[in-house]
């Protein structure tokens, strides 16, 4: 458009005008190139369509080990490829196969089940949730599920599939953060499933002020764990200390500890009377 020639007012409005048609245009390129971004998963309804081919036009889900069925060429892989490249996929697979000359294919997404992640376990909101980027990462996602409850553990268990191998990869959590492991802080991808296992513990019993089970915490001595037990009563003693701990082939074994020594996942600590 030319502004030359305009009067003041004029050109006022074919400003507006012309910022309005391209304020139009932008958010739909925008939308198309999203939906063409989009990385087809496992559960997924898609519409698969070819210009001119109606008997083509099928609406299918996508199985579990994400692939479908489509006429003419069959079972075709299309999980955790990006839209614009399924496409390009099916029409290379047409013409290829001699069906048709030069296929315009067109795949839109009628459900979307596939981009989500499964968090199980001990966290606050377990559940299925969506990517909602192509940058979801694993401290996103536990934020999604309200985070890890005071009996989860410090490492997680992602698994899923990663160029069609079966991929799973157990995560520090806290040292992504501490530690600066960023590179643990995993892009996720649909399908997979982020597992929170429940914190090792320890128990407590005998003369102690508060005996139960309590979470082991990292580089956790028996005077901690006893301290958390609420200490020894008025007829206990901590230099009467038994400890039980299970041995590689299962047997228990019983030790006096030091109260230095440091407190494995499972050992149960008796705390004797004082014989005083």
């Amino acid at each position: 458009m030319k502004f030359r020639h305009l009067s003041p007012v004029a050109l006022y409005l074919a400003v507006v005008l012309q910022i309005g048609f391209w304020a139009a245009l932008v958010p739909g390129a925008a939308q198309a190139q999203a939906s063409l971004d989009y990385t087809i998963g496992a559960g997924d309804t898609i519409r698969v369509q070819v210009f001119q081919n109606p008997d083509l036009t099928i609406e299918t889900r996508v199985s579990e080990g994400g692939s479908i069925t489509y006429p003419l060429i069959g079972s075709v892989d299309l999980g955790g490829l990006a839209v614009g490249a399924a496409e390009k996929k099916i029409a290379d697979r047409l013409q290829q196969g001699g069906f048709i000359q030069r296929p315009q294919v067109n795949i839109s997404v009628v459900q979307i089940r596939g981009n989500q992640v499964a968090v199980l376990g001990q966290v606050a909101r377990p559940g299925r949730f969506p990517l909602e980027t192509v940058n979801t990462r694993l401290s996103d996602v536990l934020a999604m599920a309200g985070g890890v409850t005071p009996t989860g553990d410090d490492f997680v268990v992602v698994s899923g599939t990663r160029g069609g191998q079966a991929f799973r990869r157990q995560i520090d959590v806290p040292a992504i953060f501490l530690a600066g492991q960023v590179e643990d802080n995993l892009v996720l991808r649909g399908g997979d499933i982020v597992y929170v296992q429940r914190a090792p513990m320890f128990y407590i019993y005998g003369e102690a002020q508060r005996p139960g089970a309590f979470r082991v915490e990292r580089g956790m001595t028996v005077m901690q764990a006893l301290a958390l037990g609420g200490g020894p009563t008025a007829r206990g003693s901590e230099k009467r200390l038994r400890l039980h701990r299970s041995a590689e082939n299962g047997r228990i074994v019983q030790s006096a500890p030091q109260l230095t020594d440091l407190v494995q996942a499972n050992d149960v600590i008796y705390v004797s009377e004082s014989i005083f």
